[in-house]
């Protein structure tokens, strides 16, 4: 005698919310959209744990720049041409700078992942591709941050204080840089295929955007035409933002004016919101691109 069939069990109510899911209920989907963008921000800062060679290079060049580059012209500019000493005012261009460098990597590792197959594998989660890009853009921003924090601990060699409130007004400036930086750079990697070309086009472009950025001499000193390219410099409204910051909580280290329109000084907000805008819209360009089947 046959045993009678057992009722099968309610799998749509003791199934576990896996990752592989097909639950139609937005909350279902927000869960999985989320641990992707965990996953992905998880990568980047284990990576940053392991490349510590890596990271420190990184760091190397901004810490030259500004005690070997900045000590010695420290003795040929006058403080009061600059209203503070060089060091200090090379001091946000090279926290640009640092926070630079790993939000550019962002965009080279896009690339690289679509040739190696990488990318391919990404796109067979149950996610959809703008949630892999918010991921990638997080996880930039997150390490990008973490580097630039790192240079601001050697604000006190050149006559920062170790104020709490200037601090986090400044890691505030490094996460709107680090994340228009970022979204950027993705932006750029889905609209090219190459990573040479990808590498060509930033030799070409982010030197130039540093000089106009005012990081390394006032923005008053450039030619007119300079003026222009540094008013959609994004880079630029970073450093004047971080100069911002310090002359809020340490007026004695105000130092030359930064970006002008028609001879004025914008409000300090309405930088930051420019900044945090231009990052937006270049991610949602960015994610619109990303978004098209190959």
């Amino acid at each position: 005698m046959t045993a009678p069939a057992r009722p099968a069990p309610d799998t749509a109510a003791e199934a576990p919310d896996d990752p592989g899911s097909t639950d139609p209920t937005p909350g279902a989907r927000l869960r999985r959209e989320l641990r992707a963008v965990h996953a992905l921000v998880h990568r980047d800062l284990l990576r940053l744990s392991v490349q510590r060679v890596h990271t420190a290079l990184m760091l190397l060049q901004p810490v030259l720049y500004l005690f070997v580059l900045g000590g010695g012209l420290a003795a040929l500019i006058p403080d009061s041409s600059l209203g503070v000493g060089y060091q200090a005012y090379l001091f946000p261009g090279m926290l640009i700078m640092t926070v630079q460098a790993p939000a550019i990597i962002v965009g080279i590792r896009l690339i690289t992942d679509r040739q190696s197959g990488y990318l391919r594998e990404l796109l067979l989660a149950p996610v959809s591709r703008s949630t892999l890009l918010l991921g990638s853009c997080a996880g930039g921003t997150l390490v990008s941050t973490v580097q630039g924090a790192v240079l601001l601990g050697l604000g006190g060699a050149v006559g920062l204080p170790y104020d709490p409130l200037l601090l986090v007004l400044l890691l505030a400036a490094l996460v709107l840089a680090s994340f228009t930086i970022t979204a950027l750079s993705l932006l750029l990697a889905v609209s090219l295929d190459r990573p040479e070309i990808f590498q060509m086009l930033l030799g070409l472009v982010m030197m130039p955007l540093l000089f106009l950025s005012g990081g390394f001499f006032p923005l008053a000193n450039l030619p007119g035409w300079a003026h222009t390219l540094s008013a959609v410099n994004p880079l630029a409204y970073g450093v004047d933002l971080i100069r911002r910051c310090i002359a809020l909580r340490v007026p004695h280290q105000s130092t030359a004016v930064g970006i002008e329109w028609a001879g004025r000084q914008p409000p300090l907000l309405l930088e930051g919101g420019l900044l945090l805008a231009g990052g937006v819209l270049a991610l949602l360009w960015a994610a619109h691109r990303f978004g098209r089947p190959e």
